[in-house]
């Protein structure tokens, strides 16, 4: 396993985030504590979640992946400062996560409280707002004009931002927290954040992480461009586009328990399953089976390569799949490969 320092915090994180949304949901207690141990045999010691999870986000499952994080931890005490758990605060929209409320100094607090008391932990490594206050252009918003943006007040947005880190400052203070960072925001966003940790002497985020794979691809360069020259590491999400890349999807196909046969309801749909998407994963399958690889491990060792990308978050809802995806930050592309997989992104620059 190979380890990345994560932004400017002086932490050494595995390349390899193992993420949980699908426990609690698609995963038990027992599932769980398979992946875990077989990740920490593999050297993974980055560990994400979210208070939101399990995904699809229910009322009913809110909350329940910190708990069986929590409930291994009691189980394995010793392997606590081995191990660097992120998690995050829910962001506004969910009416019952807080009533919906956006994220502010009061609920930063009441947050970090909640996930710490589900966690069985004492603190938390890295500590995240899962969504701004503002809707961002992801989850299939990135086209012109989906977004207001020149309706957005920046000077609320700011204010907002500046109760927030005074909150996050006194969390770390209070060694609830080691370091926080964001998810699903822009350039903008991460700017505003360093302008006023500068201006106010708080402490500045060490990482984002945001949706990046091969069909997604928009932080290249501008956003990683800013992570790299600000310190902040930048972490993908969804590497695998909600299971898409591996081809499992193409034809119309839905296996029984897969992610999209939870997803279709939820109030984002299936935004990923577009005829130009399915164009390009069947070109990227093709080429897979060319490098005599699965079509995971080519989306994972691209991912991987990308300069920027500090640790690649990875779920899996079984053995295999976890096997298969941890074998691939093993595999180096050559430039060939490259260049063969570039031709497919020039082809099909964004799909969806």
């Amino acid at each position: 396993m190979h380890y990345s320092r994560l932004g400017s915090s002086g932490l050494k994180v595995s390349r390899v985030c193992l993420g949980t949304m699908t426990w609690g949901k698609q995963n038990d207690q027992a599932d769980a504590d398979q992946q875990l141990g077989y990740a920490l045999e593999r050297g993974v010691n980055f560990i994400d979640t979210a208070e939101l999870y399990a995904i699809p986000p229910t009322q009913d499952t809110y909350g329940a992946t910190e708990r069986i994080i929590g409930n291994w931890l009691e189980r394995h005490g010793s392997a606590r400062d081995k191990v660097i758990i992120a998690s995050k605060i829910a962001g506004n929209g969910l009416k019952y996560i807080r009533g919906g409320s956006d994220i502010s100094a009061k609920t930063v607090g009441e947050a970090i409280d909640g996930s710490l008391a589900r966690l069985n932990t004492d603190y938390i490594d890295l500590y995240q707002l899962h969504w701004p206050n503002r809707t961002s252009p992801h989850f299939g918003k990135q086209w012109p004009g989906m977004l207001a943006l020149s309706g957005v007040d920046a000077q609320q947005q700011t204010e907002q931002m500046l109760g927030i880190l005074e909150s996050l400052e006194g969390a770390i203070k209070a060694g609830k927290i080691r370091h926080w960072g964001l998810s699903d925001d822009t350039p903008w966003g991460i700017q505003q954040y360093l302008s006023l940790a500068e201006q106010h002497g708080f402490t500045k985020p060490v990482s984002i992480q945001n949706e990046f794979n091969l069909l997604h691809w928009k932080d290249w360069p501008y956003l990683i461009e800013q992570c790299v020259h600000s310190d902040i590491a930048y972490l993908p999400w969804s590497p695998l586009a909600s299971g898409a890349l591996t081809g499992k999807y193409l034809d119309g196909k839905m296996p029984e328990g897969s992610r999209w046969t939870l997803m279709a309801n939820h109030r984002n749909g299936l935004f990923r399953d577009t005829q130009a998407s399915r164009d390009a994963i069947r070109a990227l399958v093709e080429l897979s089976g060319e490098f005599d690889i699965t079509p995971a491990q080519l989306a994972l060792a691209w991912c991987n390569q990308v300069d920027g990308v500090v640790s690649t978050i990875i779920g899996a809802t079984d053995m295999t799949q976890l096997k298969e995806d941890m074998d691939a930050f093993e595999l180096t592309l050559s430039q060939e490969q490259l260049d063969a997989i570039g031709k497919i992104l020039h082809q099909y620059p964004m799909p969806y």
